[in-house]
């Protein structure tokens, strides 16, 4: 009977699948141990019943790049919420926009010039983050809400998001993402599936379990004293959602998630979309989690469980990889021809089998949201969503291939906007 020792190279590929394997494992384990929180655990809403208050000075700023299709829904929005209006100061930031995005927004102003106050961003560095990072300098009072151009906050959404920085020890809040385009076409329902998952199930239980809830850049805010004291919003980033919510975290700052508290976007109705979206995504985490990684696990202020839990929220968008390197060490394994030897590879490919063709758990976080929110027949859709899992696996590699070409070769990172379906707007 052969043995590894005759087999060296085909042993040396074995161990590295089999560490491939318990990697996917673990994030399986996760995703299980989310879904059975949201199942049968103890569910924290700690937030949620303050409705009167001597609520404080916000500013809401509004991310708008060529968003004439959007821009006004969003203005008409939040000036229809409940928030006193003399505690709310409404800024549209009009970033370079070469459409009518900011003859949309000057309409506005004139209509309600005590109200909204515009900051057309005429130069500086591209990208929503740089854009941000300029306009949060016109910020009044210590909490900034954020949302994209596409989103619709309903009446109620800024108190909602407001409560839980009563609590000092909060930086960020986000509250829930749902699709408002998902009746489109088949790759918008698939990701109204994934945003339930993810929201619904994901966000709940990390907030239900005491770990780390994530602040994603729109339908949330931040305390701005926070924000400085860890060292200011960056601009040098794809994701400065994910930037800012670790830093926030190995500092000592609380990120709180609302799961009842909804606005409604946009989702990419095109592949080809959703693609340069998943790319920017993959290109932006990995920046932060190369950058982080070692000061978020070394962070007194977090529990180990936190640790690792963050630790692999920062890895996601690596995981990829190590699929595609899993899938050849496989493959390769079998064109070596190593005999009898691949029988004691079966349990490693049968593992495989469960760790990469999307993570059943995964999966089963999807079950779980769309029974929660009530709509049984989605799950019709779920075997598509194996099509979506392959389209951002390759993508998400690709990000990776092209970040190391970035650092490499000096090359400037670009955003690439995503692009927007709606086909009327009131100007």
């Amino acid at each position: 009977m052969p043995s590894f020792k005759d087999y060296p190279v085909a042993a040396a590929m074995a161990s590295l699948l089999f560490l491939i394997v318990v990697i996917m494992m673990l994030y399986g384990v996760r995703h299980f141990l989310f879904t059975m929180n949201r199942l049968a655990g103890v569910q924290r809403h700690p937030y949620i019943d303050i409705a009167l208050a001597r609520w404080p000075m916000i500013t809401v700023f509004i991310a708008a790049h060529n968003e004439e299709k959007v821009i006004a829904g969003c203005i008409e929005a939040l000036l229809n919420t409940d928030y006193p209006a003399e505690r709310l100061k409404i800024i549209p930031v009009n970033d370079r926009s070469k459409d009518a995005t900011g003859q949309i927004i000057d309409g506005y102003v004139a209509r309600f010039p005590t109200r909204i106050s515009p900051f057309h961003r005429v130069s500086g560095k591209a990208g929503k983050s740089a854009a941000l990072k300029d306009a949060l300098s016109f910020a009044q009072g210590d909490i900034a809400i954020i949302f994209d151009a596409d989103y619709v906050p309903g009446r109620g959404l800024l108190k909602q998001l407001v409560a839980p920085f009563f609590d000092p020890e909060v930086g960020a809040v986000m509250g829930r993402v749902v699709p408002v385009n998902s009746g489109a076409n088949l790759l918008t329902r698939m990701l109204d599936l994934e945003r339930s998952a993810g929201y619904q199930v994901d966000q709940q239980a990390r907030m239900n379990m005491n770990l780390l809830p994530q602040y994603g850049g729109t339908v949330g805010g931040v305390r701005l004293s926070a924000v400085q004291a860890v060292g200011g919003w960056h601009d040098d980033t794809l994701a400065e959602d994910t930037d800012i919510t670790f830093r926030l975290m190995f500092n000592g700052w609380k990120t709180v998630y609302t799961n009842r508290s909804e606005c409604y976007e946009e989702v990419p109705e095109e592949w080809s979309v959703r693609i340069k979206q998943v790319t920017r995504w993959a290109k932006g985490h990995n920046q932060v989690t190369a950058r982080y990684w070692w000061q978020f696990a070394t962070s007194s202020y977090l529990t180990l469980g936190q640790r690792i839990d963050g630790l692999l929220l920062l890895f996601v968008f690596f995981i990829p990889v190590l699929m595609l390197v899993g899938w050849c060490l496989a493959l390769g394994l079998y064109f070596l021809n190593a005999g009898s030897l691949l029988s004691k590879l079966i349990p490693i490919f049968a593992l495989m089998v469960y760790g990469t063709l999307g993570n059943f758990a995964a999966f089963f976080e999807i079950v779980i949201a769309v029974l929660i929110d009530g709509n049984r027949r989605r799950l019709r859709l779920l075997p598509f969503n194996m099509l979506g899992f392959l389209v951002s696996l390759f993508a998400i590699a690709g990000a990776v291939w092209s970040l190391m070409l970035d650092s490499l070769l000096k090359r400037e990172m670009v955003w690439d906007k995503t692009i927007r379906y709606r086909k009327e707007a009131s100007k």
